[in-house]
């Protein structure tokens, strides 16, 4: 007979450890087919489909990367100073006509291309201008101050790989290539909706025994992004069919299913009714606090994932394994995860038997050194401890109490919710 154990119990057998939840999720999925191509002023945060290659080296052309003046670099003087006559200027966007003989210069704006034969800038500031000439100190060297032509892309190169999530810089690295548009993965059709009778959307008013729905108006926050379609599909009270009907809605409009509430033990619970009904189950407990029931399944050609309705375990569950499952849907080339390990100066209480995902704030003590604090009561209900939080405490599953002073793992929210 199985040890059987309830959400409240440190150790369960039959619950999946948090890295074997995670190979089974990302061992499933597996990336949206096609493409489309879209311009590149609404590209910022879309996943390349196909690797961009350079149509053109970029500088286009050696080019001063000062205000100053360009000249023959073999014209510079050892152990005495230079003179060179000023014949022209050469402003952003223009050529200079003429050219430059021993011992002339150009007076030379930034971005100007250098005259044939120059090879060397020098900084207006360093030099000495008088009568039509500049005098230059012997400090300076043969080749300062030019960007040379192809030194940051060649021709035909790699720019971007598939796989990468563009961003801003990425858009402007574009349009300096001249590219106009990209071709980028599809975006992820995600459902969502919120189950259980106590629940009310904002604006509604509350009877004895009710609640507002958090959670979905939580998620909604965390699907925004260009590359994700989300579908709120409201609140489904605690009716099989109601369940039912609504998990057929979403798998016809969607590539991915969420829900919160629903997935543990109680009588009322159908989600895991319905997912046994309609499609496949993968697991449904996880050896983690907060957020033990995390369902994770196939209905058709949708994923799903069903959330604990604890709002502080929706949230952790959906970070460290709902999104990563959207990257890999998105195609996104997935990054590792960053921890640092930092001392605690608060007590920590835990005990063995599951991974544990305490609140924390990160802050540089008065003494330079970067430290971590709890945000105080860890219940999973309370949506406190993540707002007042910067990072995880990650405190590991053999783990117990942790006393002030020792080293532990800690994840930044920077880049969860990047």
């Amino acid at each position: 007979m199985n040890q059987q154990a309830n959400c409240h119990s440190e150790f369960d057998p039959n619950s999946l450890s948090v890295d074997a939840a995670l190979e089974s999720i990302q061992s499933r999925i597996t990336a949206i087919q096609g493409s489309e191509s879209i311009s590149i002023s609404e590209a910022v945060g879309r996943v390349l489909a196909e690797p961009i290659l350079s149509p053109m080296q970029i500088p286009a052309f050696t080019n001063s990367a000062m205000d100053g003046y360009a000249f023959r670099g073999s014209d510079l003087r050892k152990n005495s100073p230079t003179q060179l006559q000023i014949v022209g200027k050469v402003f952003a966007g223009h050529v200079f006509e003429g050219e430059v003989q021993a011992g002339e210069c150009v007076r030379i704006m930034t971005g100007a291309k250098l005259p044939d034969h120059c090879d060397s800038v020098v900084m207006q500031e360093h030099v000495t201008l008088e009568n039509n000439q500049i005098k230059i100190d012997d400090s300076h060297q043969s080749g300062q101050n030019v960007r040379y032509a192809g030194e940051e892309i060649e021709i035909n190169s790699p720019v971007l790989n598939s796989g990468h999530c563009l961003t801003a810089a990425d858009v402007g690295l574009c349009a300096s290539l001249g590219i106009a548009s990209v071709d980028v993965k599809p975006k992820v059709r995600v459902a969502f909706f919120s189950t259980g009778d106590e629940l009310k959307s904002l604006g509604e008013p509350l009877s004895t025994g009710e609640i507002y729905d958090s959670n979905r108006y939580t998620l909604s926050a965390l699907l925004l992004s260009p590359a994700i379609s989300a579908i709120n599909l409201g609140i489904i009270p605690d009716d099989k069919q109601a369940i039912e009907t609504a998990f057929e809605n979403a798998i016809n409009q969607a590539d991915l299913i969420i829900t919160s509430g629903g997935v543990s033990v109680g009588e009322a619970d159908f989600v895991k009714q319905t997912l046994d009904k309609l499609g496949e189950v993968g697991f449904w407990k996880i050896s983690m606090k907060p957020g033990r029931p995390l369902a994770f399944g196939q209905l058709k050609n949708s994923f799903f994932f069903g959330l604990p309705g604890n709002p502080v375990s929706a949230m952790v569950t959906f970070l460290h394994f709902v999104k990563p499952a959207i990257a890999k849907l998105t195609g996104r080339t997935q990054t590792e995860s960053q921890f640092l390990q930092v001392t605690t100066v608060s007590t920590l209480k835990k005990r063995p038997g599951r991974v544990d995902y305490q609140r924390g704030i990160l802050f540089v003590n008065e003494t330079g050194e970067t430290v971590v604090k709890t945000t105080g009561q860890q219940g999973s209900h309370m949506l406190t401890s993540m707002s007042l939080a910067n990072c995880f405490i990650v405190l590991p599953l053999e783990s117990g109490n942790i006393e002030v002073g020792e080293r532990v793992k800690v994840e930044p929210f920077c880049h969860l919710f990047s």
